[in-house]
């Protein structure tokens, strides 16, 4: 369900096609109710580009969520249009994209944010926990990019930003397994699409995010593992470590340190022009190490392909 465009200088007889600016993209965001995914729907449509915020639960628990950008927009003079989107649901991706392009008649950038994390002992939770962690993290990127990517590739150009986790290559605490080999998983999907794409005109950035555990939801939301039995016999040794494990992390992160930087690297993405685009940027204020084990793999990668004559596949930014 597309709630109405909020767009307050559009008049009662103007056209209700609300076709963007030449010089804004067209924006889709999934997992855009709060959090990262809020923050940079409010940061993109600033910086004057057409945001559809996909959330789950439009009009049911995300309701006030939907209300709120839409009010925010509507004060400011934005164009941000929360969608019904849910990454685990095919048909809710398939109305909100084609509702999307029926509108606009074009699609330029995807903001692959949506997520879910888990705390507790590895052990505890059950397979299908963990293949709901895949489905969520993993899965609904790859159920998006198959309905998005036929259009993209059509056009011979587009824009994937995949939001990604400092965990996948820096330093990371215990008791977040499932949720860390998740993210690991998608970061790789990225990679592996940004050397299928490029030839499309398709380019990639990989925003990595630190673990800012306030403004955001991610701890806040956490799942956790179904069997509290087998968590149980966790605690003797680790209960103490898994209650502090926040007040740990949040020391490392110094106290002028917002979310709303992971925003502004993603507008600073977007608003780049094509071949210029960043293929990986770091916001990460504890400095877990991510980006110097990154940065060695992607140069690794690099280096891979030009040997094998692939060099084309790379863009300025992915090969330095």
């Amino acid at each position: 369900m597309l709630h109405p465009i909020a767009n307050p200088g559009a008049g009662a007889d103007d056209d209700p096609r609300q076709v963007p600016s030449p010089d804004g993209k067209v924006v889709l965001i999934t997992g855009a109710s709060s959090g990262f995914g809020a923050l940079i729907a409010r940061a993109l449509a600033a910086a004057g580009h057409t945001v559809y915020a996909g959330m789950r639960q439009l009009d049911g628990r995300n309701a006030a969520a939907a209300t709120a950008l839409t009010d925010y927009a509507t004060s400011n003079g934005f164009t941000i249009h929360p969608v019904d989107l849910d990454v685990t649901d095919q048909q809710t991706i398939d109305r909100a994209i084609a509702t999307l392009l029926e509108t606009t008649q074009r699609l330029d950038v995807v903001v692959h944010n949506a997520g879910h994390m888990v705390l507790g002992p590895a052990e505890a939770f059950t397979p299908e926990e963990l293949a709901g962690q895949y489905d969520v993290n993993v899965l609904g990127t790859q159920r998006v990019n198959r309905t998005v990517l036929p259009r993209l590739r059509g056009q011979g150009s587009g824009h994937l930003v995949w939001i990604s986790s400092n965990s996948v290559h820096g330093g990371t605490p215990p008791f977040v397994g499932p949720y860390f080999a998740a993210k690991s998983a998608m970061d790789n999907l990225a990679v592996t699409y940004a050397g299928e794409l490029i030839r499309f005109g398709i380019e990639t950035t990989i925003v990595v995010p630190g673990a800012y555990l306030s403004g955001t939801n991610h701890f806040a939301h956490s799942g956790r593992p179904a069997d509290t039995a087998r968590a149980a016999e966790y605690d003797d040794l680790y209960g103490e470590f898994q209650r502090q494990m926040s007040e740990r992390l949040g020391a490392l992160i110094p106290d002028e340190a917002t979310p709303d930087a992971v925003a502004d690297a993603v507008v600073t993405a977007v608003n780049a022009p094509p071949g210029h685009r960043p293929y990986r940027l770091h916001v990460d204020p504890s400095r877990n190490g991510g980006e110097v084990v990154a940065n060695v793999a992607d140069r690794v990668r690099a280096e891979f392909l030009y040997r094998a004559g692939l060099a084309d596949l790379l863009t300025p930014t992915s090969s330095l």
